[in-house]
């Protein structure tokens, strides 16, 4: 009996599974490295140097933040390209790649840019994320960990945590703990304060891990080895198995709904992070997804390696 039920609940969730088309489209001038919502504006990070601002009603470019050009090492001028994007407090955190592929680090206000770290540093930042208004956190290709203070232009930690290069962080929604993780396959929570490694868990990943989406306390993972990881707290890690790569993973702010980039064709399959089962298929994409975010438990943004931030609806 208990077989019967568990079958037909499987088949329902099955037969009210589609397809769902985006609901909107917002092309960027450049390709599409990272995005954030802030209110009613989407965020583009572009590889020529800009970061396009939307409104989401119009779905129209509004405004342009413009990075300098880098001067090449043959004394060319050529486009600074944009690895991330974050807003805080009406504050724009923009990483770009400055001369010998070194990191320049900015924070656009009040049409004014500031920058805050710049490439003779010789840092080689993967990721910038705000703290608060007066800290940013870095994560950098060697997987080092750096807190820098905005007032005082001070590093008050620089940490390595893994012997393996970096594959993403994420943090959590109040930025006291961030996940992190590498191309061994580990995924640790890391305390923003003190960069003490709290948990390293258990790897559901035995490869690459290109990217983590954490809420909720939940933790969703993307692997080279075609698998989507799961951990919960006080309950027993799993994976989901995909038949191609997977690229990117999302979650919704409850952590219930989870999002991952499914097969050759590019789609998205969504699933509940609590009974596994998996439901609607998003299907627009037309190359490799690097970005998801949800903005609440019914809509979310994506983006490939195209000019497009594709907006869908959930049923």
């Amino acid at each position: 009996m208990k077989f019967f039920f568990v079958f037909v609940t499987f088949f329902l969730s099955l037969a009210t599974a589609k397809d769902i088309t985006p609901s909107l489209t917002f092309k960027a001038i450049g390709l599409v490295s990272d995005f954030v919502i802030d209110k009613n504006r989407l965020y583009v990070a572009t590889d020529i140097g800009t970061v396009d601002i939307f409104d989401l009603h119009t779905q129209k470019i509004i405004q342009q933040i413009i990075l300098p050009p880098v001067t090449t090492a043959m004394d060319d001028l050529v486009p600074a390209r944009v690895l991330s994007v974050d807003r805080y407090n009406n504050k724009t955190l923009i990483v770009s790649i400055g001369r010998d592929a070194f990191r320049n680090v900015w924070i656009y206000k009040s049409n004014s840019l500031q920058q805050i770290v710049d490439e003779r540093a010789k840092l080689t930042i993967k990721e910038a994320r705000f703290v608060d208004d007066e800290h940013l956190i870095y994560a950098t290709f060697g997987s080092e960990i750096i807190l820098h203070d905005t007032k005082e232009n001070y590093q008050l930690y620089k940490t390595h945590i893994s012997q393996s290069t970096l594959g993403d962080i994420a943090l959590n929604h109040d930025k006291t703990k961030m996940i992190f993780s590498d191309e061994s396959g580990e995924i640790k929570l890391i305390d923003i304060q003190s960069s003490t490694v709290e948990q390293t868990y258990a790897s559901e990943n035995v490869d690459n891990v290109y990217h983590v989406a954490y809420s909720n306390g939940i933790i969703i993972t993307a692997g080279q080895d075609r698998r989507v990881g799961v951990y919960q707290k006080g309950k027993k890690a799993y994976h989901i198995k995909s038949d191609f790569l997977v690229y990117c993973v999302g979650i919704s702010p409850s952590g219930k709904t989870a999002v991952y980039s499914s097969g050759e064709e590019n789609h998205l399959q969504l699933f509940n992070t609590k009974t596994k089962r998996k439901s609607h298929r998003l299907v627009g994409h037309k190359a490799i997804i690097n970005q998801i975010k949800f903005i609440n438990e019914k809509e979310l943004f994506s983006a490939d390696r195209s000019q497009e931030v594709l907006y869908w609806r959930l049923p």
